[in-house]
């Protein structure tokens, strides 16, 4: 089946997205159950889930990788992604988001938005990715359907409404009323729930299904002005609406993130899986609902706008790269326009270099099928591509167009590392080089001064794992330093250099001079480094050097060797030598130049702050609050409900190392926390000296 051709109006790209443990791998493994795609369901408890396919994962319970799948289902093809919900895998959720066209929210019943839904929420809110919500484990004591709206309405800003009326709850939830097609749906204990009867709705219900049916009907009217049809249906006889018409406008809705219609359910118990994909069909966007893909002509830097079309110019987004032991480099990637065959040479117009695809793979979390070729709307991963890294654009040579890129965070975290015996150095060199390829916001770099390696990432957890992944599938054991604080340079205002290097020692000599204007870029911009030489002063042929100079020196702060960020660098001038000057001339001046500048405009340290949450009982709200404060922590707000309190804050990461621990003496081992890095900013005066001693 997988190979037949689909219209591009049958496909869905869907990713699945929640806090940490809410239920969200068993959702997708019960999705894959009942679309066919498995003849088991896995358990994530027993470690056994089918798209928690690392080995770390089965053991820790946890999604740390996207993986991929596709199933079948009411005729449509649905590629799904499975997206961890822990915040250290943040660029997992962040490059699937990039290339999905709709998402599925689970929350859990009792706890509704938790600290990571939010993440995930304005992540997808960045990529304009429609989503409809799945309310699971309503079976856990405590569960409350409405109150989980509630919260994604307060929390979310969601405009969250519901579509089904929970019929019992918590051991006694046995079903639900749809309040589209107002009938009952009683799951049947003796099949685990995966049947259910139909039946009327129950009197007790009755009067607050109408309720809720009213309501929904109101919104939708709402949310889709132009249907006066369907809007005086709703004043004059909501009850002549037919199902499709409400299908109709609440799929305009969602496509539109006008609405988040909310389902309920409990995937382990096997209970609303099949309505959710019914869902997922009607309403979510195919790759024709998400319209014109925009991009960049690089021949003449202008917008180009392509349309979804099977025999378009080929254009396609690489959003993972995947070490496999047996086949290699295995690239993911969507395509947005145009078909990619087996055997063809494309380009990657991100890093202008030519490509060859010798394999093309469907994928089944690490399961993989081999395919002819891959068009419009797909979702699958290739093999033979040497230089695509996340983030790339692939497109036909002829072309030359550049998707938009996905954003990568700053890592937060840094740890030394060396290999236990030195035979394994260049093994070591190989499993880093190979991880930050698979991992944008997994960076290895060297300290010039100590000669160690560091590596860099989002949390210990991240870093743990990757750790754990050398020994696993590279075979090299490691020692590692104790995490430190991954802190960041920048300038508070303009500055400017004139440098030379001239060296002549017999022989052929070396000139380069280059003049740099450096200013303050925008918070979190990065960095942005332009040419405005004019009238050949510098030859052009000569440029990227001083631009490579001027990134490797930006590598290397000024006050402690931290890398700087956030800086506009503009080479405005400079002078060269007929005979003397060379491609490596010049990109030691950038270097030195814009070392020479930074020093001259205010530099400063900055250090990652965290967003932390704390669930406290309101008895240890006090001492928490105060532990925060001490740990120079900025309190952003606090609310209670039922005898529990949740803390928001700003602390800087430096403050928060062993975090877990003191919390848990603090409360008896009562509160909880989930921490998320959030920005850079300036360190206190006395902090800084202390760090430029070091």
């Amino acid at each position: 089946m997988s190979n037949q051709e689909f219209d591009l109006s049958a496909i869905r790209n869907i990713g699945i997205m929640a806090h940490i443990d809410a239920g969200k791998t068993t959702t997708t493994e019960r999705i894959l159950y009942y679309a066919g795609r498995t003849h088991k369901i896995g358990e994530v408890h027993e470690g056994g889930a089918t798209m928690d396919w690392m080995e770390q994962e089965q053991e820790r319970g946890i999604t740390i990788t996207s993986a991929a799948t596709t199933v079948f289902w009411l005729g449509c093809k649905i590629n799904i992604i499975d997206t961890p919900g822990h915040v250290d895998f943040t660029i997992e959720v962040e490059r699937s988001l990039r290339v999905l066209d709709g998402a599925v929210a689970v929350f859990d019943a009792v706890s509704g938005v938790e600290p990571q839904s939010e993440t995930v929420w304005r992540q997808a809110d960045k990529y304009g990715v429609p989503r409809i919500a799945f309310v699971n484990k309503m079976d856990r004591m405590g569960a409350d359907y409405f109150a989980a709206i509630e919260s994604m309405k307060e929390k979310l800003g969601a405009n969250a409404i519901a579509v089904h009326c929970p019929i019992g709850s918590e051991s006694q939830f046995v079903g639900m009323v749809d309040l589209i097609s107002q009938k009952a749906y009683y799951f049947l204990d003796e099949t685990l729930g995966a049947k259910w009867e139909e039946r009327e709705i129950p009197e007790d219900l009755k009067e607050k299904c109408d309720e809720l049916r009213y309501a929904l009907l109101e919104e939708l009217a709402t949310i889709d002005e132009s249907n006066e049809a369907f809007m005086m249906k709703v004043l004059e006889d909501p009850d002549a609406i037919t199902e499709d018409e409400i299908h109709t406008v609440m799929r305009k809705g969602v496509i539109s993130n006008k609405i988040n219609p909310v389902l309920c359910g409990t995937a382990f118990k096997n209970k609303g899986v099949q309505q959710l994909l019914n869902v997922i069909v009607k309403w979510l966007p195919s790759p024709l609902d998400r319209g014109i893909i925009h991009g960049v002509n690089l021949k003449n830097n202008e917008e180009v706008c392509l349309e979804p079309k099977k025999d378009g110019p080929l254009a396609a987004l690489v959003f993972k790269i995947m070490t496999d032991p047996y086949v290699g480099r295995i690239t993911f990637l969507r395509i947005y326009s145009g078909t990619l065959k087996k055997g063809s040479a494309i380009l990657n117009s991100t890093k202008d270099k030519k490509e060859r695809i010798s394999r093309l793979l469907e994928m089944h979390a690490n399961e993989r099928t081999d395919r002819d070729e891959f068009t419009v709307g797909d979702i699958g991963a290739c093999v033979g591509l040497k230089y695509s890294v996340t983030g790339d654009t692939l497109c036909d040579e002829s072309q030359e167009i550049v998707l938009e890129k996905i954003e990568v965070p700053e890592p937060v975290i840094d740890m030394a590392i060396e290999p236990k015996s030195k035979g394994d150095r260049e093994k070591l060199a190989q499993a880093l080089n190979a991880l930050s390829e698979e991992d944008p916001t997994f960076r290895v770099t060297s300290n010039e001064e100590t000669g160690q390696t560091i590596i860099s990432g989002m949390g210990e957890l991240h870093l743990d794992i990757l750790r754990d992944r050398m020994i696993r599938e590279f075979k090299v054991e490691a020692n590692v330093g104790k995490p430190q604080v991954s802190y960041r340079e920048t300038i508070t205002k303009n500055g400017n250099s004139e440098t030379k290097y001239v060296k002549q020692s017999g022989g052929r000599g070396q000139y380069a001079h280059v003049c740099l204007e450096i200013e303050p870029n925008e918070p979190g911009k990065g960095n942005e480094i332009v040419s405005k030489i004019v009238g050949g002063v510098i030859p052009k042929e000569y440029i990227p050097a001083v631009i490579k100079g001027v990134e490797e020196g930006l590598n290397t702060g000024v006050l402690a060797g931290y890398g700087l960020v956030d800086i506009k660098v503009s080479i405005v001038f400079g002078s060269y030598h007929e005979v003397d000057s060379s491609e490596m001339a010049f990109k030691i001046c950038g270097s030195m130049a814009i070392k020479e500048a930074c020093r001259k405009a205010m530099p400063v340290i900055l250090e990652p702050i965290m967003k932390i949450s704390v669930t406290t009982p309101e008895d240890h709200l006090g001492d928490v609050i105060g532990d925060l404060n001490r740990r120079r922590g900025k309190i952003l707000g606090q609310e209670s409900s039922r005898g529990m309190a949740q803390v928001n804050a700003e602390v800087p990461l430096s403050e928060m190392f062993g975090y877990t621990t003191s919390l848990r003496s603090l409360t008896s081992g009562r509160a909880t926390s989930t921490m998320e890095p959030a920005f850079f900013a300036k360190v206190p005066q006395k902090i800084q000296e202390e760090i430029v001693k070091k």
